[in-house]
């Protein structure tokens, strides 16, 4: 590992774990809560202990002045809830773009197992190798979606972030599997940081005891969205996910210091 992408890897993490928050939907879904005042939302989630935030290009300019001192990470592709097929991922941007936009690592998704695998597979290894010469490192969205494919099985799950590694990522994020015991099979079968999707938002004890979950399994954190920046006190869980991936926490104390209720 050269020094730029080691020294980028530390801006979007804390002693090798991860917290970022994914704030690319406003493609996929518009400007839902906590996307139109983009600004106010970064700055709550920063300052409640995200290591990093993640959005695409265009809206870079809105992230820079808001996130104290914290990590940058533009997403390069993507697709809209009311096309034709969300899985079909399109490029949004480049390596380049992303550095002039002053990110400090890029991210790109694919669906293992859907049509547009093999295309997506192309452009994912396409971008780590584009990336690695310029010292920026890859968070590759690896997940097991398709036709017949359950996107929380162990098995399928743990075959996504395999081919992240095989193809040179420096991190993966995948889905769930909803137990210990099952994400386990999922983090030994990489040697990449594993982080976890957060899906659509639940409630603050379903959150907390994701992150515990996975944690307990073997992961390095979490890449959670919407169960962040659309909650009503985006600090606050924030907070309370931080404890947990960071200090170690359990669920009735993170979700406690963080001054929510566990019943949240």
């Amino acid at each position: 590992m050269n020094a730029g992408l080691a020294a980028r890897l530390e801006r979007i993490s804390t002693g090798g774990r991860y917290l970022v928050v994914p704030m690319d939907h406003g493609i996929t879904l518009g400007p839902v809560k906590g996307l139109v005042d983009l600004e106010s939302t970064v700055d709550a989630i920063t300052r409640g202990g995200a290591d990093a935030v993640l959005t695409q290009k265009g809206v870079a300019p809105r992230v820079h002045g808001a996130k104290n001192d914290k990590g940058f990470i533009v997403h390069l592709n993507g697709s809209t809830s009311i096309g034709p097929d969300s899985n079909d991922k399109r490029k949004t941007g480049s390596v380049e773009a992303a550095l002039r936009a002053g990110a400090d690592a890029v991210s790109f998704h694919i669906n293992v197992g859907s049509d547009y695998e093999p295309d997506q597979l192309t452009r994912l290894s396409d971008v780590i190798e584009t990336a690695h010469r310029l010292g920026v490192p890859v968070l590759a969205m690896s997940y097991a979606r398709g036709p017949g494919v359950d996107e929380h099985d162990a098995d399928s799950l743990a075959h996504a972030v395999r081919i992240a590694e095989e193809l040179g990522a420096d991190v993966v994020k995948t889905a769930y599997s909803g137990d210990p015991d099952t994400f386990d099979r999922v983090c030994e079968a990489t040697r990449l940081p594993v982080v976890i999707a957060g899906g659509s938002r639940g409630t603050d004890r379903e959150t907390a005891e994701m992150v515990r979950g996975a944690m307990d399994a073997g992961a390095d954190g979490v890449s959670m969205g919407r169960s962040i920046f659309q909650h009503d006190n985006p600090e606050a869980i924030t907070r309370a996910v931080s404890a947990i991936i960071h200090d170690d926490a359990a669920v009735a104390d993170a979700v406690d210091a963080a001054g929510l209720s566990v019943e949240a």
